[in-house]
């Protein structure tokens, strides 16, 4: 009989369990869409294998006494229906902290932040779809960084806290001002709204070539520019002037780190427009300098060992956890999402295995519903496409309409659908 799995959560997760309740919960979205339907009887068999290959997918959360912690399930995970994203709470999946679905063509990751940021939960789905398609197909894969070999032992580098590598350095929490937020008619607590906007990546190439400007940078700037439409247009008196968008960093590129659980943090790029507003070449420019500096290892090491040093410090670690909770809580709500407009988080450009691209059609990641903001924004890139999932709690889809309006000004051909997530 396999040893029960134990690990406390790490240093980014704790967030997720004290903010956890029966009407919220961190959750995002995942799905790869293949040329076929899926077959759900070998989709589970696939489940079981890449669970066994990323065993911190196989547990669920504790509660410690002083801390939270994830603990091994002594069963498998199963296979489901498609279902919408809903808020869901408590009431996850068989004590699981994802769920794994077959709809028509698609394979659909939900996934509880508190056991993977977005890196982690792409390694898992794309980890799925490749055993799928070799236990489907009898394929030879060439595995690489994003698609694991369930054949293989899983290290112990992969479920490391790599969190704990910050441990004693100097730290300075940052300063950050109250940003403007979009209003509009908020959707019932159960409902999703999402405008998926898709477009040529050789386009924005072309719109970038020549220049140092990154992907992220220019959709950022777009977002910016979209947020000063909405600034203009809100006739409050007392409407806040900082326009901020949150992008979620990798630290694996920056830090040494194979962990596939939370291993990320942020950099709040935007502008004060107090004084007028700024043309869109002036806020590429801006993002493109801040996002630099923000991101420069020295600069992200402060923030993280600060928070890190508030987890170390003896007289917090002994508060009792339900304690701990509403303070954390608590900590969310004043300070999380009210120091950022809108969030957008980037995976990147996904290569597969050659022996899985004949397979696989496109992908999609989706952020869930967001407490302090009105939406948020989730992109992946593939097969020459870059894909962007805006998801909204609110009616209104002003916001979005102009993000993609921005995007056809620069001579991007954009697709847009719209859909409902929940």
């Amino acid at each position: 009989m396999e040893q029960a799995l134990t690990m406390r959560l790490d240093n980014a997760s704790n967030i997720y369990p004290a903010s956890l309740t029966k009407r919220y919960a961190s959750i995002f979205r995942m799905s790869v869409t293949l040329f076929e339907n899926v077959d759900a009887k070998v989709l589970q068999e696939a489940l079981e294998n890449t669970v066994r290959r990323i065993p911190s997918f196989g547990c669920t959360l504790k509660n410690g006494v002083f801390w939270w912690y994830l603990c091994s399930l002594d069963k498998k995970p199963v296979v489901s229906r498609y279902s919408p994203m809903g808020i869901r709470g408590f009431r996850f999946h068989g004590g699981f902290l994802f769920k794994a679905m077959a709809d028509g063509n698609r394979i659909v990751l939900d996934v509880f932040h508190a056991i993977a940021d977005g890196r982690g939960g792409q390694t898992f789905l794309l980890t799925l779809t490749g055993e799928y398609l070799r236990l489907r197909h009898g394929i030879s894969i060439s595995y690489n960084s994003l698609v694991l070999n369930t054949a293989e032992e899983p290290s112990e580098a992969e479920s490391s806290d790599c969190f704990r590598n910050f441990s004693g350095k100097k730290g300075s929490l940052e300063q950050n001002d109250t940003a403007y937020h979009i209003k509009g008619r908020k959707l019932s607590i159960e409902s999703l709204l999402c405008e998926r906007i898709e477009f040529s990546s050789d386009e924005i190439r072309k719109v970038l070539q020549g220049t140092s400007y990154t992907v992220t940078d220019f959709v950022a700037a777009a977002m910016l520019e979209a947020l000063q439409e909405e600034h203009r247009l809100d006739k409050r008196f007392r409407k806040r002037n900082s326009l901020k968008v949150n992008i979620p960093v990798d630290l694996r590129k920056l830090f040494e780190g194979k962990t596939l659980r939370n291993y990320s943090s942020y950099v709040n790029v935007g502008v004060d427009v107090s004084n007028g507003y700024f043309s869109f070449d002036e806020l590429l420019n801006i993002v493109s300098a801040q996002k630099t500096m923000m991101t420069l290892p020295s600069e992200l090491e402060k923030k993280i060992a600060a928070n890190v040093a508030l987890e170390d410090n003896m007289a917090i670690a002994m508060i009792p956890r339900f304690i701990k909770r509403i303070a954390i809580d608590t900590i969310c709500r004043l300070k999380g999402d009210r120091f950022n407009s809108y969030t957008f988080s980037n995976l990147g450009r996904v290569t597969l295995p050659e022996q899985m691209r004949p397979y696989v059609s496109s992908m999609d990641f989706v952020l869930g519903r967001k407490r302090g903001t009105s939406g948020a924004a989730a992109c992946v890139g593939y097969n020459g496409k870059i894909v962007i999932n805006l998801s909204r709690n609110i009616a209104e889809s002003r916001f979005e309409r102009n993000f993609a309006e921005v995007l056809r000004r620069h001579s991007i051909e954009v697709k847009e659908e719209s859909f409902r997530l929940a």
